[in-house]
């Protein structure tokens, strides 16, 4: 498809992308937003739909290699850009991509493999999402499930932190069916259920198996894993801290218990 020149704010095909950074309409419609040239390019070139993408004159250059048929570029002049997403338009390039249904857990567990899930339990922060979407994704993790009060994984922060990675691996927004579908991998699929959690008390991570297929649950940054989901569990398992520590960030653990379950 062509590149279609826009110079008119008003014109409707631009209204996805307008007042980026007060706005996140995209939360529950079927769209997201990928910002920056090279979240752009990585929709693109992903199995994802995509609605359109947009640059400024200053880009179209880079884009021109990656145009697809099926997808409308629009090309604005620069200082319009800016105008239109509300900040300086920095990035250079916008991508609106359409977000798929995830595959079903038959599906996934087709595949011959030791499966590993990887389950946010009300992570809020847009970047801890997106850091645990990368390193989910860097370690093998079959797919991500996320409950009620989790962040957008394709929310604009959560996906530029992923580097991308929310493109790649099986994301499944489960919200309150959670904990029913915690219970198919659990009795259906033989799946393990893996809580993790500040314990002293807690089997250590170093001395935990890692045979079998096993789903790790992640909780709140603040508050951890509510009692609903530590009783679904089959067991707990902690990280050793030292020297006063009290905790690590969500991310970060969630690397670290990925490493050990995914050797």
């Amino acid at each position: 498809m062509p590149l279609i020149e826009i110079s008119d704010l008003d014109d409707p095909r631009l209204h996805v992308y307008r007042n980026l950074k007060k706005t996140n309409l995209t939360r529950w419609s079927s769209q997201f937003i990928a910002e920056g040239k090279k979240l752009t390019i990585q929709l693109l070139q992903s199995d994802f739909d995509v609605a359109s993408v947009l640059t400024s004159e200053k880009h179209v250059d880079l884009l021109r290699p990656h145009l697809r048929d099926d997808v409308p570029a629009f090309v604005v002049p620069h200082q319009l850009a800016q105008m239109l997403v509300g900040q300086t338009f920095h990035a250079g390039m916008l991508g609106c991509g359409i977000r798929k249904v995830p595959p079903s857990f038959d599906d996934l567990m087709k595949i011959e493999r030791r499966h590993l899930f990887v389950v946010c339990c009300g992570v809020e922060n847009p970047e801890n999402i997106g850091g645990i979407i990368r390193v989910a994704a860097g370690f093998g993790a079959t797919a991500i499930l996320l409950g009620t009060g989790s962040s957008d994984p394709f929310g604009r922060r959560a996906l530029r932190v992923s580097m991308g990675n929310s493109l790649r691996i099986p994301i499944i927004e489960a919200g309150t069916k959670l904990r029913t579908m915690l219970k198919t991998l659990q009795t259906q699929h033989n799946v393990e259920l893996v809580a993790t959690v500040l314990d002293s008390d807690a089997q250590h991570l170093r001395g935990s198996a890692t045979d079998g297929h096993a789903a790790l649950l992640l909780g709140n940054e603040d508050s951890g894993l509510a009692a609903e989901w530590l009783e679904t569990c089959d067991r707990r398992v902690t990280i050793p801290m030292h020297f006063g520590t009290d905790s690590l960030n969500v991310s970060v653990a969630a690397g670290i218990f990925l490493h050990h379950y995914a050797e």
